[in-house]
């Protein structure tokens, strides 16, 4: 007989709640302890009814504004939850002049957000322009709104920012745009508005959050390898629809639901293969019960022969130690949960050995006919059962992972819980591994203590699965990503690019630019047209300068850089600012029996010849001039074939009142001589 498919529901990987969100939620329920004074979320905390409804069932109850708290609970104390989606700063200086206790839950990504709008304009000469990509009427985009020091822009895609740059004229966009991003928008959003930026001058600052561009990419990934999609979301939380956009462009059956009563379960067991994925904001409990549900619409099976023979020989063998197996819940109990596992012996699965989150009790988590997966740690084929442990599998299968990211040579997310001798701990998926302290960072630290709660990324250096030992490096990560930006600025940039760049440090033979991520040299000779002593007479550090690709060599990893080549060069518009006849003021430079050589500008000096100096004749040029006087000079000849200019210091003097004759023999004999 022909056996029908067996149905499949699978889970994108980085689905439920974000570091952010689980971070906000903890603190609720953590302010909800407190018994000396009532709490209230400025708005609703996130965008979830069940969780909403939880916190108001232990006392947090919601407010839209601080104007709606009573005054009665201001005078005795009152604590206000500040949302993980941020607020401006003037709901921070109202709560404090209201002498209310604000307790914040702002997500630390959106928080690094406001602290960057919040420098634009630090300085009275910084003309930028803030510009946030994002839903105007989202929470997050008004929050960081609120923190910037002139009204920011904003606009939600490509075609909004071509209807704004048509309605402003051109030169108010002149000072340039810092751009922000909301967290939760999808990366195409942010290309369509960089693509539409033809000619403005911007610093962009792509702040989507990782952790929702991972779970957009595992939420198509799966949508597209799934018959039907269901994305579990509250209906009004921004990246739970941006997941079921993304879902209905690669599954065409794809279902938004906010739980389980949305969803038609008998509409579902037409379906073989089920994608889950849900939003950054919906609880395990809503997530665990949806797959549930529909893991319940099974499948008919005709069992042939062979089949039987399979599960009589499944019945008669016993596990081994360390065997992973497979069984139904038969009972749940206080402290143990007893599991059919298809043999001679039932499986036991004590409450030791499974991760249970605060305040769950195994039947929150086991019901009578569910399947479970467990490793064998005891086997006896006596008397007894064989005792399991979910909390071994777990780590066994986390172990796997990690020995797989070191032979991979793939980056892993892992959570910074506490400092020790030489480094820190940090915990992947309930393994510990060890991070020294000069891998936590690519410079140098001080105080590891910085990095406790932190989550980052790392890669495996070592690992010693035996005496169960894991060896982290962030250092590792952070090196690898600048290789890449360093590497694709190497393909993008060509010689003869004028780019801008960073002064960054001098040596006597040049200045250090960075120019988006990388330092090119850029020799003192390639500064100026003039000849300069050093390259701090003419830059700072800190300057924003355009300078000019001179020469790139890939293998030494060393870019030579040119600035008086974005300049002209003096002899080539020579004829466009002096002529014969003109008077000129310059610098001397250099002092010769013969005469003196002044600056006109850098790169264009002339000469004064000795006899040019003055109305009497002239014995010791050096005692009527001195290197670094300002002179007034006359142009007598400009010889453009030489590039060689004839100056006069004595044509713009007036001549002392003594007989002609004599001054014109004295010069006479000066040219002779």
């Amino acid at each position: 007989m022909k056996t029908k498919e067996k149905r499949t529901v699978t889970r994108a990987e980085n689905s439920g709640f974000c570091f952010g969100v689980r971070r906000a939620v903890e603190t609720a329920e953590k302010a909800a302890e407190q018994k000396d004074r009532k709490v209230y979320t400025l708005g609703q905390l996130i965008h979830n009814e069940t969780v909403t409804g939880m916190l108001a069932e232990k006392g947090v109850q919601l407010v839209n504004s601080l104007d709606e708290i009573p005054d009665k609970d201001v005078e005795d104390g009152v604590s206000v939850i500040i949302r993980s989606h941020g607020e401006g700063r003037e709901i921070y200086d109202n709560a404090k002049a209201s002498g209310i206790e604000v307790i914040d839950a702002t997500c630390p990504f959106v928080e690094k957000i406001h602290r960057l709008v919040e420098s634009v304009g630090e300085d009275e000469h910084d003309r930028r322009r803030v510009l946030i990509i994002g839903d105007r009427n989202h929470p997050e985009v008004r929050g960081i709104a609120g923190w910037c020091r002139d009204e920011a822009l904003v606009v939600s895609g490509g075609d909004e920012m071509r209807k704004l740059l048509d309605e402003k004229e051109r030169d108010y966009f002149e000072g340039g745009l810092f751009i922000v991003t909301q967290t939760t928008i999808k990366k195409e959003t942010l290309q369509s508005v960089t693509e539409s930026l033809d000619g403005i001058k911007y610093e962009l600052h792509n702040t989507i959050c990782d952790a929702t561009a991972k779970r957009q990419k595992s939420c198509m990934e799966l949508a597209a390898a799934s018959d039907a999609m269901v994305v579990i979301g509250g209906k009004n939380s921004s990246n739970s629809r941006k997941l079921f956009e993304i879902s209905q462009k690669y599954c065409e059956e794809s279902f938004f639901i906010e739980n389980i009563e949305d969803l038609s379960l008998h509409h579902m067991k037409k379906y073989n293969k089920i994608g889950v994925a849900a939003g950054a904001s919906t609880p395990e409990c809503t997530i665990k019960e949806v797959i549930a549900s529909m893991s319940e619409v099974t499948l008919e099976k005709e069992l042939t022969m062979d089949d039987l023979m399979e599960d009589i020989d499944k019945s008669l063998r016993l596990p081994r130690n360390g065997e992973v197996v497979t069984g139904k819940v038969h009972q749940v109990n206080d402290g143990e949960v007893i599991v059919n596992l298809g043999c001679k012996k039932d499986g036991i699965l004590p409450i030791s050995e499974v991760s249970l989150e605060e305040g769950q009790t195994l039947a929150d988590v086991f019901k009578v006919d569910d399947e479970v997966q467990a490793k064998v740690i005891k086997t006896d084929d006596v008397d007894g059962g064989i005792l399991l442990s979910k909390k071994k599998l777990e780590i066994s299968a986390n172990w796997g992972e990690i020995v797989k990211a070191l032979e991979d040579k793939t980056v892993l997310e892992v959570k910074v819980t506490r400092t020790v001798n030489g480094g820190v701990i940090a915990e992947y998926k309930e393994v510990f591994g060890f991070i020294p302290l000069s891998q936590l960072s690519d410079h140098y630290v001080e105080n590891a203590e910085e990095f406790v709660g932190q989550t980052m990324e790392v890669r495996v250096s070592r690992v010693d699965q035996r005496r169960n030992r894991a060896v982290f490096s962030h250092k590792m990560f952070l090196n690898e990503e600048r290789e890449k930006i360093i590497a694709e600025i190497w393909d993008k940039l060509n010689v003869d690019d004028v780019v801008e760049g960073t002064v960054m440090r001098f040596t006597d033979y040049g200045a250090f630019v960075d120019i988006g991520g990388i330092d090119g040299l850029l020799h003192i000779s390639e500064i100026s047209w003039g000849k300069l002593k050093h390259p701090q007479e003419v830059l700072n550090i800190g300057d924003k300068i355009n300078v000019k690709v001179l020469s790139m060599n890939a293998e030494k990893g060393k870019i030579s850089l040119g600035l008086k080549q974005t300049m002209p060069e003096p002899w080539s518009v020579i004829d466009e600012k002096y002529e014969v006849g003109q008077v000129i003021e310059g610098k001397i430079l250099q002092i010769k029996e013969y005469g003196a050589f002044v600056e006109l500008e850098p790169g264009l000096d002339g000469l004064v010849h000795i006899s040019e100096v003055a109305h009497k004749r002239v014995g010791n040029i050096a005692e009527e001039l001195e290197v670094g006087q300002v002179v007034s000079a006359k142009i007598l000849e400009i010889d453009k074939e030489r590039k060689r200019i004839s100056l006069s210091i004595r044509e713009t003097i007036e001549a002392p009142a003594e007989d002609a004759a004599e001054v014109a023999e004295e010069a006479e004999e000066a040219v002779e001589e």
